[in-house]
């Protein structure tokens, strides 16, 4: 038995088995530790960093340190057992698992399947035209990267994205930010993603002697199927009075006026999508149908379709957890007897937490602000504000991120202590299993020295 291990075996104690190492997995190791609860973070990837690391485009340099820095912090303990590169359901299957029998099993594996575009048979056209958000901004964040062997993408001018969400607006971003990186390119001047990001593209044209005019480039247009003021871009609190609505909506439309002048993003509102547009097996442009909001109905306006064409097509409406064998569905969530704590129906013990339970892939504010300041972190940290950057806007999302992670945990954890502590005998069983998947990963024991082996580039 492997010297780390025996740790587990000096006396029954309560024990976690969590899915997912990110923000919300992190949390929740460092809670249970911090309460004598041994935890077991069961880690699909090498790194443990999430949508971090993949899903937040790189030009958020600053908050990525930070929240690397502190997940380490949350993992590297005695009393968490990192387990790399075994994901539940199919290194490991959520059966095995809940026999280890274990004081609760907590499912943080994030959000990372894109919600299909309701286009008729549009699957068949993925890479052939259509991409979908979480593999074009893995690919974004990695592709330059020495040895670099995932998807790889072509991006055109004139690129259709359909989306309206926080995350489409990083992926607008970035198709207009390479794009015009390689106008300049071409003209023999050099300039970093990250700089153009902070600047903005057209003061980053200026300082170079160029303009958009003279490097011919349109860039993308974001099509969104309700009016600009109901883009969930900013957020109200719940029960919002009717003149606090009305200011939310007034923030929305400030907020897409600062992308269009800043990124050069064309925004096209009461834009549904209904068809694909299909020439040689490839999908080369969407059909669209006009809506209206009529009262509080979203009303598609018969009549009114049209075509927008592109050779890429970029499906930007969101991300929902990925199906485990095992784990109950409602639709395209986990089916949860309580949405309050998590508590996945007909499975005693088992929990969803984080963005699994909210179905929520991007990142932002995870809990409630003065409607004020919520919509100051989200302009600053997409960096749509018309003032300086906002390291400390991102840093105060990411802050109630991890806060809402413990406050989700924390009744949980205090109601597995109550129970029976699991027997040295269990404990020995769940000890071997993790050395076996130790030894399959290649992972020495220490949290320290395997990061320290597999740092992330940047």
């Amino acid at each position: 038995m492997h010297e780390r291990l025996q740790r587990l075996l000096s006396e029954p104690r309560h024990l976690a088995v969590i899915c997912g190492g990110a923000v919300s997995g992190s949390e929740a190791a460092a809670f249970c530790a911090a309460r004598g609860v041994s935890a077991i973070v069961l880690e699909q990837n090498v790194r443990p960093y999430g949508k971090i690391e993949d899903g937040l485009p790189r030009w958020h340099d600053k908050l990525r340190a930070k929240e690397y820095e502190r997940i380490d912090q949350n993992l590297d303990h005695p009393d968490v057992y990192f387990v790399p590169q075994t994901k539940l359901g199919s290194e490991l299957g959520l059966e095995v698992a809940r026999g280890w029998g274990a004081s609760t099993v907590l499912l943080a594996n994030g959000a990372w399947r894109d919600r299909p575009l309701p286009v008729p048979d549009v699957e068949q056209y993925v890479d052939k035209g259509l991409v979908y958000q979480n593999p074009l901004v893995y690919w974004f964040n990695h592709y330059e990267e020495p040895g670099y062997r995932g998807p790889r993408y072509e991006l055109c001018d004139d690129a259709i994205v359909v989306g309206g969400g926080l995350a489409s607006v990083d992926v607008v971003k970035i198709i207009n930010l390479e794009l015009y990186r390689s106008a300049l390119r071409a003209l023999g001047i050099e300039v970093s993603i990250v700089e153009m990001e902070h600047a903005g593209i057209p003061t980053t044209l200026q300082k170079r002697g160029q303009s958009a005019e003279a490097l011919g480039v349109r860039g993308c247009t974001l099509y969104y199927r309700r009016r600009v003021r109901d883009m969930p871009l900013a957020f109200a609190k719940a029960n919002a009075t009717p003149e606090q609505l009305e200011k939310t909506g007034a923030v929305r439309e400030k907020m897409v006026k600062i992308l269009e002048d800043k990124f050069l993003v064309r925004v096209q509102a009461c834009s549904a999508p209904i068809g694909a547009v299909v020439e040689g097996g490839r999908m080369v442009g969407v059909r669209f149908r006009r809506t209206e909001m009529q009262g509080s109905k979203l009303v598609e306006l018969p009549g009114s379709e049209y075509e927008a064409r592109s050779n890429l097509i970029v499906s930007s409406i969101g991300s929902v957890p990925e199906p485990i064998a095992g784990v109950p569905l409602t639709g395209e969530l986990y089916d949860y007897a309580s949405w309050d704590t998590g508590a996945v129906r007909g499975l005693p013990g088992v929990f969803g937490l984080g963005n699994v339970l909210t179905g929520k892939g991007n990142i932002r504010e995870s809990r409630d602000n003065a409607e004020e300041i919520a919509q100051l972190v989200v302009r600053d940290y997409l960096g749509l504000s018309e003032a300086a950057r906002g390291d400390a806007a991102a840093t105060a999302i990411a802050q109630g991120m991890h806060e809402t992670a413990r406050e989700q945990v924390a009744p949980v954890i205090e109601s597995a202590i109550r129970r029976a502590k699991v027997p040295v005998e269990r404990l020995s069983r769940i000890a071997q299993a993790i050395e076996g998947r130790w030894q399959a990963a290649g992972y020495g024991g220490s949290y320290a020295g395997w990061i320290a082996q597999h740092k992330p580039s940047a």
